[in-house]
């Protein structure tokens, strides 16, 4: 499990560690994916729409790298409209439309010009639980933010908003003070060179109820 950096502050003072978050600088996010996807895991993200407020609770990622690196992530042949964003400045906004109906989104991640994000895969809503219930009428409490698709719509965040800057309104993050214990494993829905057991870079807290179900190949770290 990666270790705290130079950037990774101490919690406060008679916090607990499970509780104690921080705001970060956006040198905590010029790191490589795949080391820094694990330390989004408890981060809160929340998002300030028209309609209120609401934050969820990051307990799934997954990392993608970039050209030539990484067969699964949408930018291994290069540089597209889409996908610019994901060679721009870390903690910015990757959002992409997938199946023709379904927003997901990333946190850019590593340094301007190389590719890298990390995908919001669930979590818990803890914020704005009335409007992410009316957003997600048919979904109980623990799938509100569930998935990838979920958890945009609970929080409301369009795919117009790629490319914002994820610290700053609308948006705000907060990340634990220390790294929690997590488990590791094979990315979900990716086909071909880019899944596998060669690419366990899907990351999520264990027993957390914000998890989805496949969990194949587990791997865990303190």
């Amino acid at each position: 499990m990666p270790q705290p950096g130079a950037s990774d502050a101490a919690p406060p003072s008679g916090g607990a560690v499970s509780d104690a978050v921080r705001s970060p600088s956006r040198a905590f996010f010029a790191r490589d994916a795949v080391e820094l996807a694990p330390r989004l895991l408890g981060t809160v993200l929340s998002y300030e729409s028209d309609a209120g407020r609401v934050a969820v609770r990051i307990s799934e990622v997954e990392a993608y790298r970039g050209v030539g690196e990484d067969p699964g992530s949408h930018a291994h042949r290069g540089m597209t409209a889409r996908t610019a964003v994901m060679f721009g400045a870390p903690a910015h906004l990757y959002a992409y439309f997938t199946y023709g109906m379904h927003t997901c989104l990333n946190v850019v991640t590593g340094v301007e010009g190389r590719a890298s994000a990390v995908l919001l895969r669930g979590g818990t809503v803890i914020a704005g639980l009335e409007l992410a219930r009316e957003r997600r009428a048919a979904a109980s409490d623990r799938d509100l933010a569930r998935g990838p698709a979920r958890l945009a719509v609970a929080l409301g965040v369009p795919l117009a908003a790629s490319g914002a800057d994820l610290l700053t309104p609308p948006f705000s993050l907060e990340v634990p003070a220390v790294p929690l214990a997590f488990e590791a494993g094979p990315r979900t829905g990716v086909s071909g060179a880019g899944g596998g057991s060669a690419y366990p870079w899907r990351f999520w807290l264990p027993g957390d109820p914000g998890v989805s179900p496949y969990r194949r190949h587990a791997r865990s770290h303190a």
